[in-house]
């Protein structure tokens, strides 16, 4: 075990690494666009906005004249930095990197047990947010594979939206909800999380209407987490509890972008061996919790995972994810491929009821297959950016050796747009309440629910969780 935690921390990066630059070799003189794609919707729809800055007057607008007016950054060109010219170094300089001293994030973190008997940790930032207004806007963060509130992706946005406007900042809340048995979160049911199981998601979002109900909650998504509120956000439709969503390199159709991520040498034997083994690394850590109280599909998927060595991301899907990574009726697939199927966000994009920004990277070597079209939503905004890699969008800083993500100004003028200009239909969400037991229940839906746990408490996030690789 301890050769295969060696061999993940190091071998693989520099095996990324390596091939990088031989192929940046190739293609540093290769001339290539800089500027973003960005498609809107044909007859794009129109959302009801306040005139001014807290003012009552409202009008309706269309989404794409916002957008043009409100987020000019996103059709600022992107200028990688010299030294990472293409995706292969991006993403290898996102999981290698050191971010300890980058956007320095403190979290209060609140457990909350589900009604499965699950927990999730929601990470809150500031720590101190007793000068926020009870309306100010949260910015609900998914992670993505096996990450958490920690990772540098999620820093870069957080960080300047969650200073006082005083110091530049929007001065907003922010709240990442940690996945079962990630960032520290312990397991405490015989159930993980999947690519595209929403429940967990929306039982956190209870606890946070709850908790803020006069915010405007303001979705963000980061890759597998992209993927999660992309679907949540379909399946809710009008009674979406949030306003809006952000997806960064969601992976779209699970199946397709795995097909071409196993056609080629570095995406078989470097990406695709990468993902698989942090999460059977997941499930090795957490497989006497798994395991307390067993059902026949848990028993049956740890078995299999056991028997794994360097597994693919599909290897590891067909053992673990499609048997004991969601509950019946969807789970068990019977197979890695019907799972992906089941799990993929490209055929829900078109169910968007709220207004949808979605960036991916041209270059990205483990999401290839995006659809720019956005399924003809009047809601969805599809950009592509010509490089970027995963989750990386480094561009040169103040000197060569500092970078910044050039999505980080986006997100913040498309959080600042639809927290603060937007009129949400919160009255369209489902009533909350809490029963005898003190669980938080929507009307009308009473498998789901979750209360408070004990634990938590301050959170130093500039630490990277050294068990697995950060960045994905």
């Amino acid at each position: 075990m301890q050769l295969e935690y060696l061999y993940s921390l190091f071998t693989l990066p520099l095996l990324v690494g390596l091939a990088a630059f031989f192929i940046a070799a190739i293609q540093l003189f290769a001339p290539k666009a800089r500027t973003p794609v960005v498609v809107f919707p044909y007859q794009p729809s129109h959302v009801a906005v306040r005139k001014r800055a807290s003012s009552p007057d409202i009008d309706n607008q269309s989404l794409k004249s916002l957008v043009l007016s409100r987020c000019t950054s996103l059709f600022s060109e992107y200028r990688s930095s010299w030294w990472l010219p293409n995706g292969h170094l991006q993403t290898a300089y996102s999981v290698m990197a050191d971010f300890t001293k980058t956007d320095k994030m403190y979290y209060n973190r609140q457990y909350i047990r589900l009604l499965d008997g699950g927990t999730l940790g929601l990470d809150f930032a500031p720590v101190d947010s007793s000068k926020l207004k009870s309306d100010s806007p949260i910015i609900v963060v998914q992670h993505g594979l096996t990450g958490g509130s920690y990772e540098a992706y999620v820093r870069a946005v957080l960080y300047p939206a969650c200073a006082p406007l005083e110091q530049g900042g929007l001065g907003y809340r922010a709240v990442v909800i940690n996945f079962r048995g990630c960032a520290g979160v312990p397991i405490t049911s015989s159930m993980l999380y999947s690519a595209g199981h929403t429940d967990d998601l929306r039982q956190a979002l209870f606890y946070i209407s709850h908790t803020y109900p006069e915010a405007p909650l303001l979705g963000l998504g980061f890759s597998l987490g992209a993927n999660i509120i992309t679907r949540y956000v379909s399946e809710e439709g009008p009674r979406c509890r949030l306003s809006s969503a952000c997806a960064l390199a969601c992976p779209w159709d699970l199946a397709q972008n795995n097909e071409q991520l196993l056609s080629s040498f570095i995406g078989r034997h470097v990406y695709a061996k990468a993902l698989g083994t942090n999460l059977l690394n997941l499930v090795k850590r957490h497989e006497n919790a798994l395991l307390t109280n067993p059902s026949d599909r848990i028993l049956e998927a740890v078995a299999a995972a056991r028997t794994l060595k360097n597994p693919t991301l599909r290897d590891f899907d067909h053992a673990f994810s499609r048997i004991a990574s969601g509950p019946p009726p969807s789970f068990p697939y019977v197979s890695a491929e019907a799972y992906y199927d089941g799990q993929s966000s490209h055929h829900a994009v078109k169910g968007v009821q709220v207004p949808f920004l979605s960036i991916n990277s041209a270059d990205d070597p483990i999401v290839q297959s995006v659809p720019m079209d956005g399924r003809g939503n009047g809601f969805v905004v599809m950009a592509l950016t010509p490089g970027g890699g995963h989750l990386g969008w480094f561009q040169s800083g103040a000197s060569w050796r500092e970078v910044d993500r050039w999505t980080t100004q986006p997100v913040l003028e498309w959080m600042r747009m639809t927290g603060e200009m937007l009129v949400g239909d919160t009255y369209k969400c489902r009533h909350l309440q809490v029963d005898a037991e003190g669980w938080i229940k929507e009307q009308g839906i009473d498998h789901l629910g979750c209360k408070p746990a004990e634990g938590g408490g301050i959170i130093d996030s500039n630490a990277v969780d050294d068990r697995t690789m950060q960045g994905l």
